[in-house]
């Protein structure tokens, strides 16, 4: 779990944050948080699916961007070439934002970060504060990609209620057979109902695409033949025995 604290200039005027990716610091995760205005971005590189919390309500649905079909597993780390990088030229926000979280006081949003995070340092990595107690340029970055999330994860409601109110989210799962004979099977997960969308009227379908939800559909359905490439992806590490 998180330890997060308010972060500020005095307690951690000597933090640092390691920004290399790699399992060591915490990147082998099976998936991340997401949301509409990163879909058009994403679905180039990663199936985007919904998970649901808990019973009914459009906020019990949340997009994931998968890396890979278990937990704990991240296909896009790849250390072929004896150092350990990200094989994709896009990350989702809500991993580069590790190990920074967002708070609220009020209206206002706060950065905090999360005391137990394998990227703090005081040796390496990026300084979070000036000598004089300004924030750097990167904890100025880090603060704006807080604000992106949390306005993004805002606007991800209107679109998960729009979704559910048109009845267009289905469970599924997936069985992959892989090249050595393994049978690997991703569940829990949810998706766009093609037909049902393809049923829709044009009132409806007018609603949706004015309120900007049409596009993120689109991207969604689209992204789901990045499954292809994650299958590959798989194939290609058991070959490795990695």
């Amino acid at each position: 779990m998180p330890n997060p604290v308010l972060l500020n200039n005095i307690d951690h005027a000597a933090m640092r944050v390691i920004p290399t990716r790699g399992a060591a610091w915490g990147d082998n995760v099976m998936s991340a948080l997401t949301y509409p205005d990163e879909f058009r971005t994403l679905q180039a590189h990663y199936p985007i699916v919904f998970q649901q919390n808990g019973e009914g309500g459009s906020g019990d649905f949340h997009a994931l961007a998968l890396f890979g079909f278990q937990q704990g597993e991240n296909l896009f780390l790849d250390d072929a070439h004896g150092e350990e990088v990200w094989d994709a030229p896009e990350i989702p926000l809500s991993v580069q934002r590790q190990p920074f979280l967002i708070g609220t006081d009020g209206d206002e949003l706060m950065v905090h970060v999360d005391l137990d995070s394998p990227r703090l340092s005081r040796e390496h990595g990026e300084p979070l504060f000036l000598p004089q107690g300004g924030n750097t340029e990167y904890t100025e970055r880090m603060a704006s990609t807080l604000r992106a999330i949390h306005l993004g994860l805002q606007g991800a409601r209107s679109f998960t209620a729009a979704l559910l109110e048109h009845n267009l989210l289905e469970s599924f799962f997936l069985d992959v057979t892989l090249d050595d004979g393994s049978v690997n099977r991703l569940a829990g997960f949810h998706t766009i109902h093609e037909e049902r969308l393809a049923a829709l009227d044009g009132a409806a379908l007018e609603r949706l695409h004015r309120a900007g939800h049409l596009q993120a559909i689109y991207m969604v359905l689209a992204s789901l033949s990045q499954f292809r490439a994650l299958i590959d992806r798989k194939n290609r590490r058991n070959a490795a025995g990695r």
